[in-house]
């Protein structure tokens, strides 16, 4: 069991002195049972040594010596070693003790004597000599020369004290138990702080194994001082043999990236590509050093393409319900009607109505009140792809499925939906390939990736819409009779807004209301769609006798221009909107020709508005037919036919 870890173990301590000083620590150690593991080591200066190295993995944690022995160790070996200091009271008591019975004293200390000894003799009128050794023949001509020189004692550590004896002199003991116990308890504070410091390291280092990314720790010369396993493999060495030699040789690929700054680049290692961070590491305000972190730019690209897709995700979702629906017409109150009704089944449901009549409001609507609200609700504009991408945007493909694909190969709209709601505007719109497919997923309820050999199950509910006649569609064979009838299960008709009159002033109302919310200069006056149908009330006549073509879509552009005029003309344009300004800023609006539509079949007018538009985009794109198709998503072949339909 690592020692560190075992709550039962205890410092290793060795108590290393020869006579008087062993003496003591025999006297004391008895105190440190349950503290620490004490073990006495009567040896000293190489012989120490030598016993430290022999003892292998029960080599002490920390030494405890004294004098010229300690610091001989203390230079040798790679454990703490803890002095045995004197006090101010073991020397004043060990210099009283030698002047009771000798008249000449001297202190022998190793290296310099302490200034404090010698301020003590002058002031208290001692006559004491001074002297000090260096080694432990230095010592012994030390004590020879004061013998010789008539000192009757000497005050000093254990060495001196055996020599003085020796040779006949008065030897008094400098060190007391004080002084040799807050010896062992500073070398008990010292494997606390050291095991501390190792337990540290072990959690950075086990936090480091565990990262996912290369991580390495340098000192100011680039040198390794940590590094993990993940990045050791990477550079193809051992994390063991990577500490201490400079990174730049460990990775030579580096040597010109500038590791001494921070920020991140771009790096290649060994043939791989990887993102690395550089960053200071700072102890006590001044940088030491730098840590590193390498991450393979694949993972990097994983990572984006994940957070792409849960972003992708949190963005399908229902905005509009069943309450924004605007209008209490007869139409708009079947319209509700059948929302909630159909809400509670799962079948497909087919939502007919001119362009702007609000289809996707009640398309979210129906998911809003299903039991599938909580989860995604996805929609795509059949004719605002080309073919192959819409086919691609529907069922996904898997990687390498066509030149371009994506890495890790992507997930369709079908499969975005699963769980939830699949919502296919203008599926008139859909090439005939795609309807061979789309039947498949209505009727398996699973979806094949592009490139993909095995399907994929699906939970989803199919909600469609148009704008245009499919029977005539099915009648010119640009749509599949089977999937006609798999979609047109259930399904709701919009009316157009010139059959719904009585809503007209309402929806005005509210649609200002909401543009109001959106310009400060307005909201201070125009608060609710009770206020914004006061503003409105001169303009109320032309507003309810145009045909709205545009529908729902062309009044919320005329009432965003009625926004604008009234906020430029301050809080008074509520009071001048008037037939004159409305004239100006939607002379359409007073367009007699739109009143005609209101003589056409639903399929006359849908080819009519359709024809208007293409002839607008034509003008604005100068007659550009490619840029026209491009512009509205459709083909050559459509354009042509649209056009000689509405002819």
């Amino acid at each position: 069991m690592n020692r560190l870890s075992d709550p039962h173990s205890h410092p290793r301590v060795w108590a290393i002195g020869i006579s008087k000083l062993r003496d003591l620590f025999r006297d004391i150690a008895d105190e440190y049972n349950g503290r620490a593991d004490l073990q006495l080591v009567s040896l000293g200066y190489e012989d120490a040594v030598r016993e430290i190295e022999a003892a292998g993995a029960k080599r002490p944690d920390v030494v405890v010596a004294a004098g010229s022995n300690g610091t001989y160790l203390k230079a040798r070996i790679d454990v703490p070693v803890v002095l045995v200091n004197p006090t101010g009271f073991d020397v004043m008591h060990a210099l009283a003790r030698a002047r009771r019975d000798a008249t000449s004293v001297a202190l022998v200390t190793y290296g310099e004597t302490p200034p404090e000894a010698r301020r003590f003799a002058a002031a208290y009128g001692l006559d004491l000599l001074f002297a000090s050794y260096r080694s432990e023949q230095d010592a012994q001509a030390c004590v020879l020369d004061l013998r010789d020189r008539g000192v009757d004692a000497v005050v000093g550590p254990g060495l001196v004290t055996e020599i003085a004896a020796r040779v006949g002199m008065e030897a008094v003991f400098l060190y007391s138990r004080a002084s040799v116990r807050a010896a062992l308890d500073t070398a008990l504070d010292v494997v606390h702080a050291t095991w501390s410091e190792i337990a540290r390291r072990q959690r950075l280092d086990n936090v480091l194994q565990h990262l996912r990314d290369g991580v390495a720790a340098l000192d100011a010369q680039g040198r390794v001082e940590a590094i993990n396993q993940r990045l050791a493999a990477a550079l193809g060495i051992e994390a063991a043999a990577a500490v201490g030699r400079l990174l730049a040789e460990l990775a030579p690929d580096l040597a010109h990236s500038a590791l001494d700054s921070e920020g991140e680049s771009l790096e290649n290692v060994r043939g791989v590509s990887y993102v690395v961070h550089r960053g200071p590491l700072v102890e006590r305000g001044v940088t030491s050093g730098m840590v590193l972190t390498f991450q393979e730019s694949r993972a990097v690209e994983r990572l984006d393409r994940t957070l792409r897709s849960r972003q992708r995700t949190r963005q399908f979702t229902a905005r509009y319900r069943l309450d924004d629906l605007i209008g209490e017409c007869d139409a708009i109150d079947r319209v509700r009607t059948l929302v909630r009704r159909y809400a509670k089944s799962d079948a497909t449901v087919l939502i007919l109505g001119e362009s702007g009549t609000g289809k996707e409001m009640v398309a979210q609507s129906l998911h809003q009140l299903s039991a599938r609200r909580d989860f995604p609700f996805v929609a795509i504009n059949c004719g605002a792809f080309p073919e192959a991408l819409l086919e691609s945007e529907l069922f996904g493909y898997e990687e390498g499925a066509f030149t371009g694909a994506r890495r890790g190969g992507k997930a369709g709209l079908i499969e975005a939906a699963h769980r939830g709601t699949l919502f296919l505007d203008e599926i008139g719109e859909m090439p005939l390939p795609l309807q061979s497919r789309l039947l498949r997923v209505l009727q398996e309820r699973e979806v094949v990736r592009l490139g993909a050999t095995e399907p994929t199950r699906i939970d989803v509910r199919i909600v469609a819409a148009t704008h245009r006649s499919l029977t005539d569609a099915l009648d010119a064979g640009a749509f599949r009779a089977d999937l006609f009838y798999r979609i047109n299960i259930l399904n709701i008709g919009l009316p157009p807004l010139r059959e719904r009159q009585a809503d007209i002033v309402a929806l005005a109302a509210e649609l200002l209301y909401q543009a109001a919310r959106r310009e400060p200069r307005l909201a201070a006056y125009i608060g609710s769609a009770q206020q914004a149908a006061r503003v409105l009330a001169k303009v109320r006549e032309p507003l309810c006798r145009h045909a709205w073509p545009g529908n729902v879509r062309e009044l919320q552009n005329v009432i965003e221009r009625i926004a604008v005029e009234l906020a430029d003309s301050g809080e008074s344009g509520a009071r001048v909107l008037s037939v004159d300004v409305l004239r100006a800023i939607a002379p359409e609006v007073f367009d007699d020709a739109s009143a005609g539509l209101r003589e056409l079949t639903l399929r006359q007018r849908s080819r009519r508005i359709e024809a208007d538009e293409i002839r607008a985009a034509l003008e604005a794109c100068g007659g550009d037919r490619d840029r026209v198709c491009e512009m509205l998503g459709i083909s050559k072949t459509t354009l042509w036919r649209k056009l000689n339909a509405a002819a």
